[in-house]
């Protein structure tokens, strides 16, 4: 798979940025007021009067609490299926809190108990003390080992939960020890001050670790978690501060309902937003639970691709029940369904371009230069299109005609557009403005595939004229030129620019020792029998090592390595090359008494490689002293040996054997060249004893 690309993050949503300082003030005001409120009360005594209504008390605080029993077992609920153990931590703090609060509506005087007892006066502080532990304990960094861990102990924090507060019910009700003393002037008074003081910086510590969650990824779900948590704080304040039945102990009842209100609401938003009940918590859910639920999204988009292009490619369509089936396994609705076959759709149809324009490219690199066979080539492509394009066929013209199976289409000289033939997409190839083949196409019915096939049929059409131009190209470059140089060509026709540049090659020289002598006594067309049966053996030999044929001067060839290609083998491949040329034409020559034999002189150093003559003509070449130092060390071989200089020797590296012909002295050059026999290659090529 090629490098991943990093995810852009989008934005949270909300207001502009520019409205978003506006919103945090009007929530931070929301959460001032409470304390604020509390403040007037205790610092004016005649505003806090007392209003002592015990069945208010009893029904409000018993609806209330019940409605949010609810709303944590729905998190507990949620908790279970998606197996997170910080979602089940945030339903024990809701349940503790909603629980205790409607123990605390039980234990109401002169309902169901007919005096107040210490059980009403703690039993909600205590419910709060521990909600924040297990809010505190939410907000942790969990692990996915650790959540586990949590998980694991499900049942028995349930059953421990339930079990504290049927008996702190029963214990109240019949006045059980040590609930039997009697009520207090507050809710909170001695020991249990410190224990509320830290509940609520608890709270508090749980509600800014929620806050940090929320800016990495907005939620409102998230911030009326933060909201609710710093209510509970306040009302751990009121419970300490306020006296009972006044104003300030009933603004502690409000703090809880407003708590529980904020996030009643946020579910209810997110409810709407999802369509379904499902998803309203999973911005609280641990970061591996997250991955796991985009998991569990991206295998049903690719499951509805795979339904959906099931109905496209022609094979069983998929039925509602397909959908109903599907919806139940990832828990949609209907809503959520409508939008991930939308989006599976515009995956689908986005992996289909992608595909197509991947078998497009790998029609134009399968294009290649250098002969190839126009059916190969045509088998070749349909292989790398069919599988983004469907069963689609192509046929050639050949005799005024394309046949395609049974199918015949005659060759219009004038291609027109796309036709329907058959119940199938025709499309010509054009090639030179005539047909050159048909391309059939299946019939889909999406709105792109006339353009998707109009656009294959084009690049069939390049490709198609490419292939041919190539091998025109090809029989007539390669018959006059090293196919090294006629690729370059191709590829880069800059290079054909006159001029040129130094590099090291490793030159080989050679002709035909009595040449002259040979020619004055036989007719010209026996000349030229015997040239190509020694050129025949001798350019194989020197192609397949790849090397360069520069120039042919009657019976001498002039051949590069290291140029135009690079090698950084150069001078083992020179070297090679020519023993291999020697005994082609050593068997030649046995074959043909009389005839002359080769001598061939390898030299190695800087040339001047390019393009050298005129704009008219022009050709490749190289020259340089090393050029023709090569030509004087063929000079001085004799018939069936191989010399080479000492630039050339040192380049073969170990495992060669040669013998040293010492310094000779090379015609036109001051100073002398120290010249050298090769016996054998490292490789185990070895000179023969002609």
């Amino acid at each position: 798979m090629a490098e991943t690309p990093l995810p852009v993050r989008t934005p949270p949503p909300g207001p502009p940025r520019s409205a978003r300082p506006v919103r945090f003030l009007v929530w931070f005001l929301h959460l001032a007021a409470p304390l604020a409120g509390l403040w007037l009360l205790l610092a004016r005594p005649h505003l806090d009067v007392e209003w002592h209504h015990n069945p208010s008390h009893f029904w409000l605080v018993l609806v209330v609490s019940l409605l949010n029993v609810a709303m944590g077992l729905w998190m507990g609920v949620a908790a279970r299926r998606r197996d997170d153990g910080r979602l089940f931590l945030v339903s024990l703090a809701f349940l503790s809190s909603a629980g205790f609060l409607a123990v605390h509506a039980l234990l109401t005087p002169g309902m169901i108990t007919a005096d107040a007892g210490i059980g009403f006066d703690l039993s909600h502080p205590v419910g709060l003390v521990i909600a924040s532990v297990f809010a505190f304990a939410s907000s942790l960094d969990l692990t996915a080992e650790r959540g586990a861990r949590v998980i694991r102990f499900e049942r028995l924090l349930w059953i421990l939960l339930v079990a504290l507060m049927v008996a702190w019910t029963v214990a109240g009700l019949l006045e059980i020890p040590p609930l039997h003393l009697p009520a207090q002037q507050r809710d909170v008074e001695g020991v249990m001050v410190p224990i509320a003081a830290a509940s609520a910086l608890l709270y508090i510590v749980a509600a800014v670790r929620y806050f940090l969650m929320f800016r990495r990824s907005a939620s409102a779900v998230l911030l009326s978690l933060v909201t609710a948590f710093v209510l509970l704080a306040e009302a751990m304040v009121t419970v300490i501060l306020a006296d009972k039945w006044h104003l300030s102990w009933w603004h502690w009842h409000v703090l809880l309902v407003a708590a529980f209100g904020f996030i009643a609401y946020s579910a209810y938003v997110q409810y709407r937003r999802e369509g379904a009940t499902a998803g309203v918590f999973d911005a609280i859910v641990l970061e591996e639970t997250a991955r796991r639920i985009r998991a569990e999204y991206e295998e049903a988009i690719e499951e509805f691709v795979a339904l959906l292009g099931e109905g496209e490619r022609g094979d069983t369509a998929p039925k509602g029940a397909d959908f109903a089936a599907f919806a139940e396994r990832f828990r949609l609705s209907e809503g959520q369904v409508a939008v991930v076959e939308r989006a599976a759709a515009a995956l689908a149809a986005e992996r289909d371009t992608s595909r197509r324009l991947a078998a497009l490219a790998e029609v134009a690199r399968r294009t290649r230069v250098g002969d190839q066979d126009e059916d190969a080539f045509v088998r070749s492509v349909l292989e790398a299109v069919r599988p983004a394009y469907g069963d689609v066929n192509v046929g050639l013209a050949s005799d005024g005609r394309v046949r395609i199976e049974d199918r015949v289409y005659p060759v219009d000289p004038r291609p027109q557009a796309g036709t329907v033939f058959e119940g199938r997409s025709v499309r010509p190839l054009v090639v030179r403005g005539g047909t050159a083949g048909i391309l059939e196409g299946p019939l889909q019915g999406r709105e792109d595939d006339p353009a998707s096939l109009a656009a294959l049929a084009g690049q069939l059409s390049i490709s198609l004229e490419n292939v041919r131009l190539y091998r025109e190209l090809g029989t007539l470059f390669r018959q006059y030129m090293s196919p090294d140089v006629a690729a370059s060509l191709l590829a880069d026709p800059d290079q054909a620019a006159l001029g040129g540049r130094v590099v090291e090659v490793s030159a080989l020289f050679a002709d035909l020792r009595g040449f002259t002598t040979f020619s004055e006594a036989v007719e010209p067309a026996e000349i030229v029998r015997m040239l190509n049966r020694y050129h025949g053996a001798a350019v194989p030999a020197i192609l397949s090592d790849g090397g360069t044929i520069v120039q042919f001067v009657g019976d001498a060839l002039l051949a590069l390595f290291n140029a135009p290609a690079r090698q950084a083998d150069h001078e083992v491949r020179a070297v090679r090359a020519a023993l291999a040329m020697r005994d082609a034409s050593e068997r030649i020559a046995d074959q043909n008494p009389g005839w002359p034999r080769f001598r061939i002189g390898v030299n190695t150093g800087p040339a001047l490689v390019g393009n050298i003559g005129s704009e008219q003509l022009r050709g490749f070449n190289a020259m340089g002293d090393a050029v023709n130092v090569a030509a004087r060390l063929q000079s001085l071989a004799e018939p069936g040996r191989v010399v080479v200089g000492d630039a050339t020797l040192r380049g073969l590296g170990e495992g060669v054997r040669s013998r040293s012909l010492g310094d000779l002295p090379v015609k036109g050059r001051q100073g002398t060249v120290t010249a050298h026999e090769i016996l054998s290659l490292g490789d185990g090529t070895a000179v023969h004893p002609w």
